[in-house]
């Protein structure tokens, strides 16, 4: 099984995923859809009437649909509806969406859907939440590689962070994961930190498995700084780009009436643009294809340093395989982040890694003692005093 980097998909990996060879089934619209009186309501111009509400596609969190209307001129349009049924979390993940399709559509306005509303239903209980765009047709699933590449690559060229820093002005939501971006940061070391920290502390309760907290926090403590400081270190400048944040096979497609990829299903901000891949190494994605990670590169050159490549495409798809092992049903992705984990942990700070699955084995609680201990102990700031630690990582690793 090959993988898009230099770094081999675990055996773990190989057993449980599978890349498809066939396209995804297009959503269709079937059955009659009652849209609530608020959907009606945050239609983009009074006097629009509901011609027909249909069921469009699935959805994991709740329901799509495609509703039909008339303009008061007399003109048809379609809207895209899709309505969160997951209470308070359905806000975060309607309201994430619908900024980041208005951040993606000033920048890109043909490679997304334009966001015209988002808002609660009128039923106080249950609560219920929705969100509504421009309905475009999909096509082929996942979109073709040349033209999702140069989209995505576009996208993350032209795109500009209202702060100049990495982070976004709201929290958005990865699948029903509100994700810890809602800060302004100076260093992309920093922001991502904060992201896997926190996606990691949402499993660990969950797997219960004191081996995935040591690579867990080893990975943050070691891992993550020697990767990411380099990219703003030794005069090197890293753009915040606008990224998708969730770019896999479903959340893409051509579309059917323009013959132009588009993506949806978006949870953005500012970050590294190479994170937008991180998801495609995943063999049972179609996007890991390496005719998408050969395009995309052609259309944005690797980030120096570029040799760490392939170390941060593993260390990138670490958010995406933990939040699939926390919420996707009958994830088989446990031992595959921890194969991943390990073996980063292997590549930079080995001798520390046997070091603490040795003290587990003889201490089973002491580990825990001592990430209590650690909490907020690694260091992700710019200045000479990280780079020359940096540097001394570097001397051990080699």
């Amino acid at each position: 099984m090959e993988s898009i980097s230099n770094i081999g998909i675990s055996e773990a990996q190989q057993r449980v995923e599978q890349t498809p060879s066939d396209l995804i089934d297009p959503p269709i619209a079937a059955r009659a859809y009652q849209l609530d009186e608020n959907v009606i309501k945050s239609f983009p111009m009074e006097g629009t009437t509901v011609v027909h509400a249909l069921s469009y596609g699935e959805s994991l969190w709740g329901k799509t649909g495609k509703v039909i209307v008339q303009l008061p001129d007399g003109d048809i349009q379609n809207y895209f509806l899709k309505v969160v049924t997951l209470g308070s979390t359905g806000r975060f993940m309607c309201e994430g969406e619908y900024e980041s399709l208005k951040e993606i559509y000033q920048v890109s306005p043909d490679f997304v859907p334009r966001p015209l509303a988002w808002g609660r239903y009128r039923e106080l209980q249950p609560e219920i939440y929705f969100l509504l765009t421009q309905f475009r047709d999909v096509g082929d699933q996942p979109a073709e590689p040349v033209q999702l590449a140069t989209g995505l690559a576009d996208l993350h060229q032209r795109s500009r962070s209202p702060t100049g820093k990495f982070g976004f002005h709201i929290p958005t939501c990865h699948a029903k994961i509100a994700q810890k971006v809602d800060s302004w940061e100076d260093s992309w070391c920093t922001l991502y930190s904060n992201h896997l920290g926190y996606v990691m502390d949402l499993a660990k309760p969950i797997l219960q498995w004191p081996e995935f907290d040591v690579v867990c926090r080893l990975t943050l403590e070691k891992v993550v700084p020697r990767l990411l400081l380099p990219l703003q270190s030794e005069g090197r400048l890293l753009k915040p780009c606008l990224i998708h944040g969730n770019c896999w096979d479903g959340n893409t497609a051509m579309d059917i009436r323009t013959g132009e990829a588009f993506v949806f299903d978006v949870c953005s901000f500012y970050g590294h643009n190479e994170y937008d891949t991180g998801n495609w190494r995943a063999p049972r994605h179609r996007l890991s294809n390496k005719a998408y990670i050969r395009n995309y590169k052609k259309a944005f050159p690797v980030s120096e340093p570029e040799e760490d490549w392939d170390a941060r495409n593993l260390l990138y798809s670490l958010t995406f395989n933990i939040g699939n092992t926390i919420y996707i049903p009958g994830s088989s992705q446990r031992q595959v982040v921890y194969d991943d984990m390990t073996t980063l942990c292997k590549m930079f700070c080995a001798s520390d890694l046997d070091e603490a699955l040795k003290a587990l084995q003889e201490d089973p609680k002491g580990d825990c003692d001592q990430e209590q201990a650690t909490a907020g102990a690694k260091d992700c700031g710019s200045g000479e005093e990280e780079e020359e630690e940096e540097e001394e990582e570097e001397e051990e690793v080699i």
